[in-house]
């Protein structure tokens, strides 16, 4: 009875055994198809739309993609939610699926608007959506899909210039004028600014779009002594009910180049007036003026003569405020003063009108 007992059990053992060693159920091999991208963007300068995405990395099984294959750029008119790529402006050859290190690649696309499609739907849009293939020609479906509008845009103006003024850095062209292609549909320009070394470019205003021969736009609001570069760009804005309206930056023109050194001295100062101390006291000759009212105001000089003299700085150093005591007199001679402003930069106005005063 014993003997049988362990034969058993020696039997059920190995039956456990081999049921450990035998394989699972194969896995069918995978279709590597790419997943679809999710983050597609679109931007729209002029006529050229520019896709930026990120490349797949792993097909829809979760496996790395070993062999990229191309990708198909899709493109739709007034399409929501394209169901598939019925019309590929482009096909892209297979990329690299992630870069020097080992993040994933980001891909960019820039598809050229054809002029009729923009005046045949003015205010319509442009439906795009990528569809990344294997290299059998199969894909898991479409990407993400974005929007860009098609309204016709305008070119920049053609003689954009700019001139330095002590008021500003005035921007001047010659206006234009343009029949709208719907009622739904505006323009204006828009002035771009930026620093040597600057990663963007800012907007710092926008001018009606007008048949003015010497439209223009002045900047108040640099600071002397930088250099800045312009541009500018004709926008087209699309009127929609009830939300704010979409707007299209046309291709902006070459930058202009300036450099805001100032050489613009201050205004002259106004109301000098000379007033002589009294009989009794030390002799001395009070000034007052006006002051300037220039925010880059360092000071002022004084300047003093006498009769067929020529005029003398009498101030060591710059006067801060509009009112100066000349102690330097002598009694019973007449004296003639003028006063200059001085920017923070040293630049001197011309000498006011004389003011003359005798000192007892």
């Amino acid at each position: 009875m014993q003997p049988r007992i362990h034969l058993a059990l020696a039997v059920l053992g190995c039956g456990l055994l081999a049921a450990c060693g035998t394989p699972g159920a194969p896995r069918p091999p995978s279709l590597e198809l790419p997943r679809p991208a999710t983050d597609l963007a679109a931007s729209r300068v002029g006529d050229r739309v520019t896709l930026t995405w990120t490349a797949p990395t792993q097909t829809t099984d979760r496996q790395n993609i070993r062999h990229p294959g191309p990708v198909r750029v899709c493109r739709g008119v007034n399409a929501v939610g394209m169901l598939a790529c019925t019309e590929a402006v482009a096909k892209l050859p297979p990329g690299p699926t992630v870069n020097q290190q080992g993040k994933p690649e980001i891909r960019q696309y820039t598809d050229v608007l054809p002029p009729d499609l923009q005046k045949q739907y003015p205010t319509g849009f442009a439906t795009y959506a990528l569809e990344a293939l294997n290299l059998r020609g199969r894909s898991a479906g479409l990407s993400n899909q974005v929007e860009a509008p098609l309204a016709p845009t305008l070119p920049p103006p053609a003689d954009f210039r700019a001139q330095l003024t002590p008021d500003g850095i005035l921007l001047t062209w010659t206006g234009l004028l343009h029949q709208h292609e719907a009622p739904e549909l505006g323009h204006f320009y828009r002035v771009f600014r930026h620093t040597p070394g600057a990663p963007t470019e800012i907007a710092i205003g926008d001018v009606k779009l007008s048949t003015d021969p010497h439209a223009g736009f002045l900047d108040r609001t640099f600071e002397w002594q930088k250099t800045y570069l312009y541009r500018i760009a004709v926008v087209t804005s699309v009127a929609r009910s009830g939300q704010p309206p979409i707007e299209v930056q046309g291709q902006p023109s070459p930058e202009i180049t300036v450099v805001a050194h100032d050489i613009f001295p201050p205004a002259v100062p106004a109301g000098l007036q000379a007033v002589a101390s009294g009989v009794g006291q030390p002799p001395f000759v009070d000034l007052t003026w006006a002051p300037n009212t220039e925010s880059d105001l360092a000071g002022y000089n004084l300047y003093r003569r006498q009769a067929g003299q020529p005029p003398v700085k009498i101030n060591p150093e710059l006067v801060k405020t509009p009112a100066y005591r000349d102690r330097t007199v002598v009694p019973g001679h007449t004296y003639f003063y003028a006063v200059t402003a001085v920017d923070l930069r040293g630049n001197e106005s011309p000498r006011s009108e004389d003011a003359s005063e005798a000192v007892p």
